[in-house]
């Protein structure tokens, strides 16, 4: 049974974070930053609601950038009880699904709890100025991609390119628990 995140407190301001990437580099919250908005996703590899969606995933993501949306994706699970999400698995996830934005460790689980992430994939974007406008899901697709779904994300987020606002209506994202550290 899959876990939901909460609803959308508009307005909230990003923690910023400072986290390793699978390229190699640190990265941080306003490096992250898209002139128009940021899209903060808590991912991991092992999860089947985010392997059902990943492709669809990386290509709204890619038609974001090019609205003026920033993405980063932080994986925070624990990879010692959960050895497939470890970096090295993070590299070879991001390479098999042509990741074109940073995928960042939260090995502490810092950023996770700062967020108050629960799920992956949870979503939170971000208007220019770093305000919580979208925390939501992806689309309807749980654990199986629906091929007609309504691209939610895309839409809000296209909405916060456009407008500074996300949509007022929402649906919580669902997915597998944050592994926290016992």
């Amino acid at each position: 049974m899959g876990v939901e995140t909460p609803l959308c407190e508009f307005g909230w301001q990003a923690p910023d974070f400072h986290l390793e990437g699978i390229d190699g580099r640190r990265w941080s919250l306003d490096q992250a930053r898209g002139p128009k908005g940021t899209l903060v996703m808590f991912l991991c590899n092992h999860c089947p609601y985010v392997q059902a969606v990943i492709d669809r995933l990386v290509c709204d993501v890619g038609e974001l950038r090019e609205l003026g949306i920033g993405s980063i994706a932080v994986m925070s699970n624990d990879t010692e009880a959960y050895p497939e999400d470890s970096f090295v698995h993070m590299k070879q996830f991001a390479a098999r699904h042509a990741f074109t934005f940073p995928y960042v460790i939260d090995p502490s689980q810092a950023v996770a709890r700062a967020y108050d992430a629960v799920c992956t994939p949870d979503f939170f974007g971000f208007d220019a100025g770093l305000g919580l406008q979208y925390r939501g899901r992806l689309d309807a697709s749980r654990k199986q991609v629906l091929p007609d779904a309504r691209r939610e994300l895309f839409e809000a987020m296209r909405q916060v390119a456009e407008t500074g606002h996300g949509p007022t209506e929402q649906w919580p994202s669902m997915g597998c628990s944050i592994k926290w550290r016992g």
